[in-house]
C-alpha cells in the first residue's frame, strides 16, 4: 500500500509529524473502507483519547442508533472501563492478555482491541454491521499503528486533540 502526501493531508490542528499524519490516515481508512463502522477511538493506556473518528451522523440518523455518536471522550471512557475489567478478568482467570473485546447489543456493537502498546482501539458499529470484517479491519489497523504509537506521537496527539477528520 503506498501512502502520499495528498491523501493524508491533516486537518488543522492536527500532529505535524510523519507517525501522527499516518495514524490518522490508517484511522480513517479504517472508518471510511467498513460499512456499519459509525465510530472509533484509539485510547491510551491510561484511559486517556487520543484519536477518534468523526461519527457518521447520516448513518446514525438511518440505522436510529444511540450511543457515543458525537461524545468522542464518551467511547473513549467505554472503551477504556472496557479494556480495564476485561484485562482485570483475564488477570483472574491466569487467561493472559485481552486481545479483543465484543459487546454486542440490539442497537449496535462495541468492539474492542488491545494495541501493542497498551493503548486500545475501541469501535461502535451499527447493529446490522458484519462483526468479522469490523474485526479483521480492525486487526489490520492495530498491526499497522501498533508500532506508530510512540511516547512522542502519544504526546502529540494529547497536544493537537482527538480529532482524525
Amino acid at each position: 500500500m503506498v501512502m502520499t502526501s495528498q491523501t493524508r493531508t491533516p486537518p488543522p490542528g492536527a500532529p505535524s509529524s510523519q507517525g501522527g499524519n499516518d495514524l490518522r490516515w490508517l484511522l480513517s481508512r479504517l472508518v471510511g473502507e467498513v460499512p456499519g463502522m459509525l465510530s472509533v477511538a484509539v485510547v491510551s493506556a491510561d484511559g486517556l483519547l487520543l484519536l477518534s473518528s468523526e461519527p457518521d451522523r447520516a448513518a446514525a440518523r438511518r440505522h436510529a442508533v444511540k450511543g457515543p455518536m458525537g461524545a468522542a471522550a464518551d467511547l473513549a471512557t467505554v472503551v477504556s472501563g472496557l479494556g480495564s475489567l476485561t484485562s482485570g478478568a483475564a488477570t483472574l482467570m491466569d487467561g493472559g492478555r485481552v486481545r479483543q473485546t465484543l459487546v454486542a447489543m440490539e442497537t449496535g456493537n462495541l468492539l474492542v482491541m488491545s494495541i501493542s502498546d497498551g493503548s486500545l482501539l475501541g469501535a461502535y458499529t451499527t447493529p446490522d454491521a458484519d462483526i468479522s470484517a469490523v474485526a479483521y479491519h480492525m486487526a489490520l489497523f492495530v498491526g499497522r499503528a501498533g508500532h506508530l504509537l510512540t511516547p512522542e506521537l502519544r504526546a502529540e496527539l494529547r497536544r493537537t486533540g482527538p480529532r482524525s477528520r
